[in-house]
């Protein structure tokens, strides 16, 4: 069903690590960041971390699909297209500060933090226990299953429903990458197919609650 085996997969993933290498440290570095922006919430925060979703997508797009994922699944190219054209609305979106983050309680914040953890603490440690170990694993930050499951994460933590555009690839991403995930057996991506049934949902009622709060709040 895959026009490649699992073990070209993994060939082509540990040439790119490789190639790359130190880029991944960097990436887990900038998660981090995120992160403790997240927490203490400095004025630039909200920009800086959508800066830093755009960078991981823009990177992923370019770097992994294009340079490296379509020697073997010509597919890739339109991959990278879709992850570069998310990088350039998150950007755009960090420029207009249409994404705020650092909300409360509720099962999304719940989900949230729980996606962003695993991305950058679970994820590396399951493909590890499971017999993946670098370089041939996917790395947070520059490939395009653990950034999608973080970019998810965060929208989640958004204080105000993120514009609906900017879950159009993580959700594509996440039905392709995730099913693929099960045909390759690369078992800290099987999150991946859960994450954007999980969130979009979450986030497109939390949007329309908000919607309907100011007239809630109007007196009879």
């Amino acid at each position: 069903m895959l026009p490649f085996t699992t073990d070209q997969f993994l060939a082509n993933l540990a040439a790119y690590n490789q190639a790359f290498w130190p880029v991944q440290l960097a990436a887990l570095g900038l998660g981090g960041c995120a992160v403790v922006l997240l927490l203490l919430r400095p004025g630039m925060a909200d920009r800086l971390i959508t800066f830093i979703l755009a960078a991981m997508w823009l990177w992923t797009g370019i770097a992994y699909h294009w340079l490296y994922f379509s020697r073997i699944n010509q597919a890739a190219v339109v991959f990278g297209a879709l992850f570069i054209a998310q990088a350039a609305l998150l950007a755009h979106v960090g420029i207009r500060k249409q994404l705020r983050f650092g909300r409360g309680f509720g099962p999304a914040v719940g989900v949230g933090i729980a996606f962003v953890g695993y991305a950058i603490v679970l994820y590396p440690l399951i493909g590890t226990w499971t017999g993946h170990a670098y370089p041939r694993t996917p790395a947070f930050g520059v490939t395009p299953c653990p950034v999608t499951i973080f970019t998810f994460g965060l929208l989640l933590l958004a204080k105000q429903p993120p514009p609906r555009p900017l879950l159009v690839v993580p959700l594509i991403w996440s039905l392709i990458g995730g099913s693929a995930a099960f045909l390759l057996g690369v078992p800290q991506d099987w999150l991946l197919l859960a994450s954007g049934v999980i969130a979009v949902p979450l986030i497109v009622l939390g949007g329309r609650r908000h919607a309907r709060a100011p007239s809630a709040e109007k007196p009879a």
